[in-house]
């Protein structure tokens, strides 16, 4: 199984992703982790994309991959993927500011909110098959496993 975990920063993707790998032991992605995989960018992208196709084919939970992904654009690379489990975290601006600020020791400098918010406006219209609202605490287990019975259904 194929789990593609995106939103913008702060919405609680690694946190569930890390959950759900203990859950199923899934191997988990983040950014530009791929270009461990070849020589050049080209080459790991590709043998990356293999993977992840792998992946979205496959019913044994055990090849399972969550990739991460905070950039909208990075979505477009992954159009071919149609048998993935596109899980799409949000959280309300305040929330997510907050949860940044924390991060950066309790201040956020004007660039950072700058690049908070155009995050928030690119992600708006993103369509995924399943959001997960992250404003109100949720604990980890609880999406991990919210992701899972969805990923259960959806396979049917």
């Amino acid at each position: 199984m194929l789990y593609i975990f995106m939103g913008q920063s702060c919405t609680g993707k690694s946190t569930a992703a890390n959950r759900l790998k203990d859950l199923t032991g899934a191997e988990v992605f983040t950014g530009k982790d791929y270009l461990r995989m070849g020589s050049n960018e080209n080459a790991a992208w590709q043998n990356f994309i293999d993977r992840l196709a792998s992946a979205a084919g496959s019913k044994d939970a055990s090849k399972s991959i969550i990739y991460i992904i905070t950039e909208r654009d990075d979505l477009s690379r992954l159009s071919m993927l149609d048998d993935a489990i596109k899980v799409k975290f949000t959280a309300s601006m305040d929330t997510i500011r907050s949860r940044f600020a924390q991060r950066m020791n309790g201040h956020l400098p004007p660039p950072v909110e700058k690049m908070l918010d155009r995050q928030f406006e690119a992600w708006k219209g993103v369509k995924a098959d399943l959001c997960v609202d992250t404003t109100e605490e949720r604990s980890a287990d609880e999406i991990a496993r919210t992701v899972l019975d969805f990923a259960s259904k959806a396979s049917k």
